[in-house]
Order: structure tokens, then sequence, then C-alpha cells
């Protein structure tokens, strides 16, 4: 197949290249930095965008068969100042998201043979802070800002389907990778020997491994049933409590230290309903498509990537 990706130099795009490539598909990646994939690799071919418009490259791309929409400004931002959810970052958080959103939608509007499958981002964050509610694809999307935000790009590519075109909300949890991913700001705490729960630790995260992220994708692009939205997350949500201690044996490292949720929401402000509320989330809706993870326990995981 020939498939577009945009943002695809990001953790999960890099990822999703290789696997396609390896499997023989042929890649073109949509990116602002197209010098960022470096070397060229067979099958492999980068297009420069500005992410708001299909201009110098929409008219001249052959028939595609599959579009993955992965942009979007990253969610803990490109340095550490950009934390703070400033109305700057606001902005740029969703109109990163609806700009790509939209050159993607006309200029398939405008394609004389449509992609037949179009898979939209997104992450669990659109069901906002729910507690320990075991939360699955039915379920409204939050009222918080990260939510809509999520919500809003998720429903601007609807038009898709009167195109013809089947659509696909890959709905993520915190990606566990060897670099690159939010596992980082988890291990350099039990590197420093500060590690442990934070808040409460009663929060649940979900979880997945980058191999089941990528090959969950390939899998929904594959599958003709698969449409709607799905969760990308481990069948085995756990609590922050949980997961401090499974981090700590995976490391030798003790998991001692408790950091106070008052001190988290005055350094991260907003964004620190990330680590300290969560979502529990259920894979049953991927799994009854005949989806198996390779990585369904934490342990394992996490052993796998440090």
């Amino acid at each position: 197949m020939k498939i577009l990706i945009s943002g695809g130099t990001g953790l999960i795009g890099n990822a999703l290249t290789k696997q396609l490539v390896r499997n023989g598909h042929k890649v073109y990646i949509l990116s602002r930095n197209p010098e960022k994939l470096g070397k060229t690799v067979e099958n492999v071919h980068a297009l420069k965008w500005d992410a708001k418009t299909s201009m110098g490259w929409g008219d001249s791309l052959e028939p595609i068969d599959v579009v993955v929409n992965l942009a979007g400004y990253p969610l803990n931002g490109v340095h550490p100042l950009d934390i703070w959810l400033t109305k700057r970052r606001r902005e740029q958080l969703l109109s990163s998201r609806l700009d790509a959103a939209r050159a993607l939608v006309d200029w398939m509007k405008k394609a004389e043979k449509k992609p037949k499958v179009f898979i939209q981002a997104s992450a669990i964050g659109f069901y906002g802070p729910q507690g320990d509610q075991v939360i699955d694809e039915n379920h409204p999307p939050g009222t918080d800002f990260l939510a809509q935000v999520l919500a809003k790009t998720e429903n601007f590519t609807e038009i898709i389907e009167t195109l013809g075109v089947r659509r696909v909300m890959i709905r993520t949890g915190l990606v566990f990778s060897t670099k690159g991913s939010s596992l980082e700001y988890f291990k350099l705490q039990f590197r420093l020997f500060a590690g442990g729960k934070m808040g409460s630790g009663r929060q649940y995260y979900s979880w997945i491994h980058i191999d089941d992220e990528v090959a969950a994708i390939e899998y929904l692009i594959e599958n003709q049933e698969a449409s709607g939205a799905y969760n990308l997350t481990s069948p085995h949500s756990v609590t922050n409590k949980e997961f401090a201690k499974t981090l700590g044996r995976v490391m030798r490292r003790p998991s001692l230290f408790v950091i106070p949720g008052f001190a988290m929401r005055l350094v991260l402000g907003e964004i620190s309903t990330v680590v300290l509320d969560g979502q529990r989330t259920s894979s049953k809706k991927l799994e009854s498509l005949g989806f198996s993870f390779k990585f369904p326990e934490l342990e394992n995981a996490l052993a796998d990537v440090i």
C-alpha cells in the first residue's frame, strides 16, 4: 500500500514508518522538517509541508491508499518552559491540529482517487479526568481544555466519511519506548533515587508499549471492519502507586518518595492533570477485532524498554 503520514518524524510516526516499510509498504511523510529523517531510506519519501495547506505536495502526489494524521503541537511542548498552558500554547495545541486536519481534508476532497482509510490521532485525554471508572469508546469527551482540543480535532475530520473514506480515531495512552516517550520523565526521578507515587497514587495510568501501538495502527488500517474510535492502551491499566513500584523494581531503585499533588499543580499547572488524574480505559473494542497485545503486562513492557 501507499501510505501518507503527517507528523511522521515524531515518536509514533517514526516507529510506524519503520514497521510499515518492513512490511513492504511505501510511505510518504509530510513534515515541516523533513531533514529530521536523515539518510533517505528505500520506500520512504519525505515531503515538506507547512502543516496548513496542500501546497507543494498535494498536486504531485500519486494516489494514496491510507492517510495517517499524527500532526499537532506536542502536549509536552518543545522546551521546558512550554509546559504551562499559556494563551499562546492553547492556540498552538488547537490550531496546529485543526490546520493539519483541514489541509488533509481539503486535499482528499480534490483527489480523484480517494484513500481507503484515514487514521486520526487522538489520546485518552479525550475523556478528561474520570477517577477509577473504566472508560470505553462510547464515553463522551471531558470538559477540560485538553479534552476539548481532542474532541474538536476528531469532530473536524468527520466530514471525511461523506467522501466514502473509512475513518478511525486512535485514542492513545502513555506510550512507553526506549527514547523520547513520557517514560523519560518517570525514569529520571528513579535515577535520582527520588522515585515514588505522585499525589494520592490512586489515579489510573492507561499505557501502551510502542510495539503494540504501531502494530495496532497497522491492524486497524488493514482490518476493513475497523471504524470509529479505539482506545490504544494495554488491557491492564494500573494506579500511579502500582506503576511507581513496578518501575522501581525494574530499575532496581526504591519507590519511597511522595510528590504532593499541590506541588505538581503549582509547577505544571493544568498539564498536571495528565499525571495526577489520568484515565482507566478499556481496550476490549480493539481486542474484539482480534488484536493481540505483545506486552499486556506492565512489568514486561517496562523491562523491555529500560
